[in-house]
This record gives structure tokens, C-alpha cells and sequence, in this order.
């Protein structure tokens, strides 16, 4: 029952919850007919953040993975996802990726492509300087506010 009396089409929520996980996307939110309907998932920022290699014991390769998210977290060159969708480090399949760790880069630059409702979005670098960090895989779905890049000013 909602709070008005009526009820909720139990499979309108069932096929949202699919639709989460056909598209990756853990978060979902219509409305019809004057009723609201969100249907989300939780996920960790850290669990989406790629693991360090390293040769070393298990507890100090997550060690290093919860020292790079805290890192990531707090360093001023992070360019954070500005919406939910799926990320890609080049402008079409096959074609030469937009930046590498190394590449540098001026304000504005294309640094990578999100698709959202099938529609390219190109990310911007805020700031001039060097790519120290590529924090996704070419194709992920990405959330809002999800660490992408690490840009170091020049």
C-alpha cells in the first residue's frame, strides 16, 4: 500500500529491478500517473576502483587499494563522474583512446566519453597538467560522483 491508500504494481517494480540489471546502472526512479517509483542497489565506490598489482600477501594488496581510494578521494585533480552511465576511454570502438597516465592535457580536453540515454557525452579536464590516474575500464558503468580520472596540475 502506498501512503494515499492506493497500490503499487508489484510487477512494474520487478521489471525496474531487471532493467538494473540489464544496464549495471543501481539506480532507477519513474513516475506515472502521479506516482513515484525508485528502485535502487547499493554499491562501494571502493569496490569499482581497480585493484593495485602487486606480488605481496593478499592483506597488503588490499592495503594499497584502500590507500589509493583515500588518495583518490582527497586529491584535488579528481575528475569525478558528472552523471550515471557508461564510460569509455576512446570516441568509437577501435579508435586510439582520448588520454593515457602520462598524456597532458589543457583545460577543456576531451578526457573521456560517457553514454547515457544513448546519447555521447564528452567529459572535460577542469585543468591543465598530466594524467596520473585512469580509474576505469574502457565500457564501465560509471555512477554519479564516481572517481575517473587524476589530472596533476602543471
Amino acid at each position: 500500500m502506498t501512503k494515499d491508500g492506493g497500490t503499487l504494481d508489484k510487477k512494474i517494480i520487478r521489471e525496474l529491478a531487471e532493467l538494473l540489471d540489464e544496464t549495471g546502472l543501481t539506480e532507477i526512479e519513474i513516475e506515472l500517473e502521479g506516482r513515484r517509483v525508485r528502485v535502487a542497489r547499493g554499491v562501494s565506490v571502493a569496490a569499482a576502483m581497480p585493484a593495485v598489482a602487486s606480488s605481496g600477501p593478499a592483506e597488503h594488496r588490499e592495503a594499497k587499494r584502500v590507500s589509493q581510494t583515500d588518495d583518490v578521494a582527497v586529491h584535488p585533480g579528481t575528475v569525478n563522474s558528472p552523471m550515471v552511465g557508461t564510460a569509455y576511454r576512446s570516441p568509437e570502438p577501435g579508435a586510439p583512446t582520448l588520454v593515457e597516465v602520462g598524456t597532458k592535457v589543457s583545460a577543456g580536453q576531451t578526457l573521456l566519453i560517457i553514454e547515457a540515454m544513448k546519447t555521447m557525452n564528452q567529459i572535460p579536464s577542469p585543468k591543465a597538467g598530466t594524467v596520473i590516474a585512469i580509474l576505469f575500464e574502457d565500457g564501465q558503468p560509471v555512477e554519479y560522483g564516481e572517481p575517473l580520472v587524476v589530472i596533476e596540475q602543471q
